[in-house]
């Protein structure tokens, strides 16, 4: 196979996985990455969304089995935590390595999609 071939079989755009390249998602799991567990209400204020909003996108990375989430309480007032699952860290890293690719391409001036 042609390295020309191959660079069009292979462009990193095709590597994007859905369910973390979602902005907000990648918000979160890159949030969740630095801080190892991160409260719900940091999150919410720190990524700029409402309650619901962050819920749903909750649900769908704990659906995907990139985040765990723990309900506890702190003093008397109900918290939720959340962490990275190993697999939310590989799918974070794996979405990054992806992201370089295209940075990289693009850098390079590959922007000819039939070269």
């Amino acid at each position: 196979m042609s390295d020309q071939s191959q660079q069009t079989d292979q462009h990193p755009v095709n590597g994007l996985d859905d369910v973390v390249h979602q902005r907000v998602r990648l918000g979160i799991l890159t949030v969740a990455h630095q801080a190892r567990r991160v409260e719900f209400s940091f999150l919410r204020t720190t990524l700029g969304l409402t309650a619901g909003n962050l819920s749903q996108h909750l649900a769908v990375l704990e659906k995907a089995g990139l985040i765990d989430i723990e309900k506890g309480y702190e003093g008397k007032r109900a918290r939720t935590w959340l962490s990275l699952t190993p697999a939310g860290d590989q799918a974070l890293r794996d979405e990054v390595s992806q992201l370089k690719r295209l940075i990289d391409q693009i850098e390079q001036g590959s922007s000819d999609p039939q070269s």
